[in-house]
């Protein structure tokens, strides 16, 4: 029979039990985790639920004369378990900073630890150094208690220590996560080893176990993010490569005809078609944020081969004092290229385009302005895959925005906000 001053650890170790075999189910079927990190998540949330399992049989054969042997056996067993979630742990640590098992100092040490605490624990039991069952079924410790969960704090401490040196390798919401994690099993098995304090330690396991769960969704969020990034390149990979062929075959003309026109001029315009497609191929291997300065560039040598051929009918102005920040590569190309292809007519006014950079408050800001004919930004950013990239990697690589502001007729502005790291 459960007594009542053991109903709330009771309770509270059957709702660990049940939330870890939960996560469990959770951790086997949800995709975007790497199997290795997988098994880490399963073997860590089972050691958890036996423990919890265990101690709740433990509750129930205590001081229970007939269950004696038994209930002894049972303690062993626990004390066995209990640790194993803070191996679990370190061997998920020293995998996450990308170091190998293989004589990795860490690794000997709490191997080293664990089965001296093993020992401990065995020869303990037999000799009742560190605690005993009385012949009614009570449990009680002895003075030397304390020194069985020193090699366990010491793992846990050792932990620690390296997590923070290695703390750069963790994302935020990662390290924050261990953080919460290692100082709650620290400071509640550091008080369950002087005083009886069972609470203490089911709450600390639910609150590891949470840590741990939480760790598995932001690891699950990321794996995502990182997936839309991958399609969001790609897709931008096939805008690059899908170059619109009017576009390289005007080009070439032009340079045709430059050759016996303006000789100067013409090699000119190879140099900056030149650096076009180079920016261009070298945003298929970038796969991260690039400074300003290089789309800027990038911007530059494109407009430059559309102003040699269409000298008379564009007219570009450049306003960029700010450039020291970094932006997904190719930006600002594909939305200059929708102006010049949409807003460019030779036999209307001249097309005008300006580019301006500005610091308000703690966001970098970029501003493309035209007089083009206009449109509707709303189906633009919806249905367009360039600008639909642009919006996608902006979110995800720079935590940027793009608003579009256009009038039929009239001209689009288009505000790039990329905020200060």
């Amino acid at each position: 029979m459960i007594t009542e001053i053991n109903m709330p650890s009771y309770i509270f170790a059957e709702m660990v039990g049940i939330f870890t075999v939960l996560v469990i189910a959770v951790s086997t079927f949800l995709p975007g985790i790497s199997l290795k990190s997988k098994r880490y998540f399963i073997a860590y949330f089972l050691f958890t639920a036996l423990s919890g399992i265990l101690f709740a049989i433990d509750i129930m054969t205590y001081m229970h004369q007939e269950a004696l042997l038994f209930s002894k056996l049972l303690n062993l067993i626990e004390y066995l378990i209990c640790p194993l979630p803070h191996i679990v742990v370190t061997l998920y640590l020293i995998d996450y900073c990308e170091k190998s098992f293989k004589n990795n100092i860490i690794f000997r040490v709490m191997i080293f630890l664990w089965v001296f605490y093993s020992i401990m624990l065995v020869v303990g039991h037999i000799n009742n150094i560190f605690f005993y069952t009385a012949p009614d079924g009570s449990f009680y410790r002895t003075p030397l208690h304390p020194l069985i969960f020193t090699p366990i704090i010491a793992i846990l401490i050792i932990d620690l220590i390296s997590f923070i040196i290695n703390r750069k390798k963790f994302s935020k919401s990662h390290f924050y996560t261990f953080l919460i994690y290692l100082l709650s099993a620290i400071v509640s098995t550091t008080i369950h080893s002087f005083v009886f304090a069972i609470m203490v330690v089911n709450i600390a396991t639910w609150i590891c176990a949470t840590s741990m769960y939480v760790l598995i969704i932001t690891d699950q969020i990321e794996q995502y993010m990182k997936q839309q990034v991958s399609i969001a390149n790609k897709n931008a990979n096939i805008l690059i490569l899908q170059m619109r062929p009017h576009f390289i075959y005007n080009t070439m003309t032009s340079i045709y005809y430059l050759c016996d026109q303006n000789p100067r001029k013409a090699q000119q315009t190879i140099l900056d078609f030149t650096t076009y497609l180079r920016k261009n191929f070298n945003a298929i291997a970038s796969n991260s944020p690039i400074p300003f300065s290089e789309e800027l560039e990038h911007i530059h040598a494109y407009l430059s081969v559309e102003l040699a051929q269409f000298e008379e009918s564009l007219i570009v102005e450049y306003d960029t004092k700010c450039t020291d920040f970094k932006l997904p590569p190719l930006t600002l190309e594909p939305l200059i290229e929708n102006a010049i292809k949409y807003g460019l007519d030779p036999d209307s006014h001249p097309l005008q385009i300006s580019i301006k950079t500005e610091k308000i408050n703690s966001n970098n800001v970029i501003i493309v302005k035209d007089n083009g004919p206009g449109f509707d930004p709303e189906n633009v950013l919806n249905s367009h895959n360039a600008l639909s990239n642009i919006k996608l990697r902006l979110d995800i690589m720079c935590n940027g925005s793009i608003t579009i502001n256009s009038v039929k007729g009239e001209g689009t502005v288009v505000k790039v906000i990329i905020p200060d790291k």
